[in-house]
């Protein structure tokens, strides 16, 4: 009955897990999803994201952001700084405003929603009457100016949102002020544009839909002017000086008007359409720069040629004789120019154009011949190709990373030098405690390698894996190349590029070991490219080699995708990684383990079919092994393969309830049948199958049958130097697990570095143990003498880690779904498991090794198994004895993609995909902490008697 009681509470070591383990979800990296408005302020030189969802970022120089969430998760439609203040003002799809405002506490800033309100009309008044379409908010800081769809304009005290109704622009006193020929033929409709007069506050601009632009004085409450408009209005601008004003309308027409000091009929100076004169998108929005050599930079959105150009997302720079239409990927949501923001400066000089599109952020430099893109330090577009998979590495050397970055910078040469121009704030944060990189693996065929370790996610180096094979695209191709009588004068910008050249180029595994510099690059079509980093660029032929994991099998036939075609001859590889050889798969299957081993020079791999051995020094296939089943028919279709009927996989879903109602019936009789199982826990597994009454904790595992499909799927493969056969010798070992709940062991025969070359490795199987319930194997790892994980390749020969201890009996973990099991080696005896709770049918999706530190003492730190299970809960194993620690609810549930990307960090950090373009971070570490500090000082500004202050903090933290 002793296995039924529960622990009991030890005061001390729930101390000790208070100084070791916090859950933090810390902060967010990549690119916001769906962004619906942008927001700039030249006074805070922030800039601020709204989406959908109803988030609101602010970003400055990097490492300065935070941002907040509107209860409501509308859309957010429009942003707007608050003149010289640090509050801004967000207009949501409910037609609610939301004042925000950057409050200090703690030191630090914590942006707050201040006030929330909804416009309301008279009783019995349509919503049109109220619905929001333009905001200004004007310079005394006092009140915003709010357009409707009506055509009135309400007037907001702030910050208290109180209506002041006696200040209300209605659409019939505009209307009794213009020309009756005007009045009578039509209604002013929705206000599109409410601009302040640069030089005087009394003064704004409307502009209505439907082309009529007056000039309204608030203290008289007339209008001074008037502006008729043939074409629907789309935007308004003000040039600098205030003596004109530009308009922009639906034709893609954009027409310059004279703000005289008289009440004359004001004519249009210049009406134009750039890209006429066949019909053309509405330009929606305009920019009239001025500078100092006198030739202003006229930059619009949209005006292209319908017929031929309707479907570009675009924005033309206009400077002089120089034009070009910067042609983005993704629907423009928005974009600002940055310019002297000085209420002296006699001229505008703008310096760079920021457009938020739908996928990216894209900045131009305006000040450099060629207006080149600016390399952004954050925001970065982490699906510019879907990601399909991750691999973190903490810790990296300062060799390896300078030389990294090295390869990084000859890329990067087409970017402008420019500083980053969105420079609010300051980070106030120590530089970070080591250097992390965060691999992320595309759907094109390319590895991107980030600085992870911060608070930006920084793009430092691209691979690109395409120049082995032979595809479509040739990558020479510059798809930025214009001829030089080509109209209009298009130029892509940024890097979402969502279409691949062929699905088969995708990244699917990837590994790097930090100290020899080797990475392998594993894909869909069962290619393994094992690489080495050069400095300079270089020409050679890629080694070839296949492994046929279906040696010695009759009666397969693949179904799926044929493998990538590969270049004859030398290829001419970039500085950076470079591949030497590449090992293909039989059949061409999806790779779905990867492991490598720098001090030993070989590289494992496995797919759905097997696994395989390959000597990469040598550049010599070691050995391969089936691990299909007779029934495993699925794996031999692929997932691009559409061959796969609707009634084989009824009838499958079918077999499987009958032989799940068979084997209940089985276990109610009390007959528990085991098939080859290892003698040493064969009665164990076996009682536990038939126990009736378990602990709470705990649950009954089902057996799965081996005719499951897909069994012989290798989910994990293991390198250790291990006690396999006796206990007197260690060897180099490789371990693999099986979907089907099988674990292979491989005795090594690694020369020494002097016969390395002359003598072949040799590999022998040594032992296979077959888990009872033969749920999938998602982790293998071997415990050392002092029930210490093994070091990684090369870690203890570069004096990062002890030696392992070869005295003691060393220890096996293997992981499965449903269990953690530890046997004895080298005799593989069952020595200790643990079962997950019944709770939901809890599965093991991740699981890694990660050390904790004390946030208390610098001298404690202990090895615990971090584990995601998929109902998206995070649980802490201790090691050895598997003890739960601490649970954690990380992510939805429902969330299968965030909880298949998640990766773990050797420091108990972690990164999940809330969105295809965004990482969240979080901790589970008390010790490591990458959050957000920084601070945002702001000129005082006296309004009201009161000065206004603010302060924001963002860093990494090592408590």
């Amino acid at each position: 009955m002793r296995r039924f009681l529960r622990p009991g509470h030890d005061p001390v070591r729930e101390r000790l897990k208070r100084d070791l383990f916090q859950f933090n979800k810390t902060v967010e990296h990549g690119f916001p999803h769906q962004p619906s408005a942008l927001g700039y302020s030249p006074f805070l030189r922030l800039m601020a994201i709204g989406t959908r969802s109803g988030a609101i970022k602010l970003y400055g120089a990097p490492g300065v952001e935070f941002m907040g969430l509107h209860e409501e998760n509308n859309t957010v439609m429009q942003i707007h700084f608050i003149p010289d203040q640090c509050q801004l003002v967000t207009l949501l799809d409910d037609n609610s405003l939301h004042l925000w405002s950057l409050k200090q506490h703690n030191e630090a800033s914590e942006l707050r929603e201040e006030h929330r309100f909804t416009l309301k009309g008279p009783p019995g008044s349509p919503p049109s009457a109220t619905q929001i379409t333009a905001v200004l908010p004007h310079s005394s800081r006092e009140v915003l100016y709010l357009g409707t769809e009506s055509g009135n304009i309400f007037v907001v005290e702030l910050p208290s949102f109180r209506v002041l109704e006696d200040r209300t622009i209605t659409s019939e006193a505009v209307l009794q002020r213009v020309q009756e020929d005007y009045s009578n033929r039509r209604s002013c409709e929705l206000v599109e544009a409410l601009q302040e007069h640069p030089k005087n506050p009394d003064q704004i601009l409307i502009g209505y839909s439907r082309g009529l632009i007056v000039l309204w004085d608030l203290q008289n409450n007339k209008v001074t002017h008037h502006f008729l408009g043939s074409q629907q209005l789309e935007n308004l601008y003000w040039q600098r000086d205030g003596s004109k004003f530009i308009s922009c309308h639906y034709d893609g027409s954009y027409t310059q008007w004279p703000v005289s000091s008289d009440n004359r009929q004001p004519e249009p100076l210049e009406n134009l359409v750039p890209y006429g004169p066949f019909p053309c998108k509405a330009i929606s929005k305009i920019y009239w720069q001025t500078t100092k050599n006198g030739l202003p930079y006229i930059i619009f959105q949209g005006g292209m040629p319908r017929a031929s150009y309707g479907d570009r997302h675009s924005i033309s720079v206009v400077h002089g004789s120089q034009q070009t239409a910067f042609d983005f990927t993704s629907r423009v949501i928005d974009f600002f120019i940055i310019f002297s923001s000085e209420p002296t400066a006699e001229f505008d000089d703008p310096s760079a154009m920021v457009v938020l599109a739908e996928e990216e952020l894209v900045v131009i430099d305006l000040k450099t011949a060629g207006w080149p893109a600016v390399h952004p330090p954050y925001l970065a577009s982490l699906h510019c190709s879907a990601i399909t998979c991750s691999h973190h590495v903490s810790n990296i050397p300062l060799k390896l990373w300078e030389r990294i970055i090295s390869a990084g910078s000859k890329q990067n040469i087409h970017y402008s030098n420019m500083p980053w121009p969105i420079d609010g704030g300051t980070n106030i944060a120590p530089d970070p405690p080591q250097r992390d990189l965060l691999l992320t693996g595309h759907e094109d065929g390319t590895v991107r390698f980030w600085d992870a370790s911060g608070v930006c996610l920084h793009l430092l180096y691209k691979l690109s894996t395409v120049r082995v094979f032979l595809t479509d695209a040739d990558p020479n191709d510059n798809m930025n190349t214009l001829g030089e009588d080509e109209w209009p004068p298009l130029r892509k910008v940024g890097t979402f590029d969502p279409y691949s050249d062929d699905p088969r180029l995708g990244i699917q595994k990837i590994y790097l070991c930090k100290y020899s510099g080797y990475l392998a690059v594993a894909g869909t079509a069962g290619q393994v490219l094992v690489m080495e980093l050069n400095d300079e660029d270089a020409e050679h032929v890629v080694d070839h080699a296949e492994a046929d994991l279906l040696q010695d099998q009759e009666g397969y036939r693949w179904k799926g995708h044929e493998k990538l075609k590969t270049r004859d001859g030398p290829v001419r590889f970039e500085a950076g990684f470079q591949p030497f050889v590449l090992v293909q798969c039989q059949p061409p299957a999806v790779v779905t383990s990867l492991a490598l081993h720098s001090e030993w020079k070989l590289v494992a791999f496995g797919t759905s079919h097997g696994f395989g051995l390959f000597d990469h020094q040598q550049k010599r296939l070691v050995f391969v092994k089936c691990t299909l089943h007779p029934s495993d028919q699925l794996a031999l279709e692929g997932p691009l393969s559409r061959v796969k009927s609707l009634k084989k996989s009824l009838r499958q879903s079918f077999r499987r309830i009958r032989r799940s109602r068979v084997s209940s019936r089985k276990r109610r009789g009390g007959s528990g049948n085991a098939s080859e199982v290892q003698e040493a826990n064969a009665k164990f597994d076996q009682d536990a199958l038939q126990e009736m009454e378990l602990a709470p904790v705990q649950r009954k595992i089902e057996a799965r049958s081996a005719e499951d499909s897909f069994t012989g799927f290798v989910r994990t493969l293991y390198f250790a130097d291990t006690f396999l056969r006796d206990s007197s010798r260690h060897c180099p070992s490789l371990w693999a697990g099986t979907n089907g709940g099988t674990v292979y062991a491989f005795c090594l025969r690694v020369p020494p570095a002097e016969r390395r070359m002359d003598e072949p490795v040799r590999a022998e199987q040594a032992k296979e143990i077959q888990l009872m319930h033969r749920a999938p194997v998602v982790g293998i790892l071997v415990l050392d003498g002092r029930s210490t994980p093994l070091p990684e390749p090369l870690e203890v020969a570069h004096d990062l880690s002890k030696s392992p201890d070869m005295q003691g009996s060393h220890q096996l973990l293997v992981v499965s779904e449903e269990q953690f099991k530890v046997f004895t080696l080298p005799k593989v005896s069952s020595k200790l498991k643990l079962k997950l709770t019944a709770l939901e049918g809890c599965r093991v999706r991740k699981v890694t090794v990660a050390n904790f530190g004390s946030c208390k003492t610098d001298d404690y730190s202990e090895n615990d198994l971090a584990v995601l299970t998929n109902l998206g809960d995070i649980q802490i194993i201790s090691l050895p004895f598997l003890k739960l620690q601490i649970r954690y609810p990380c992510i939805r549930k429902e969330d299968v993609s965030g909880i298949a990307s998640c990766v773990f960090t050797k420091y108990g950090q972690g990164f999940y995909l809330i969105s295809p373009s965004e990482f969240e971070r979080f901790s589970l570490s008390t010790k490591w902490l990458v959050e957000p500090r920084c601070v945002v000082d702001m000129p005082e500004v006296t309004s009201n008697n009161l000065v206004h202050k603010s302060g924001m903090e963002n860093a990494v933290r090592k408590s």
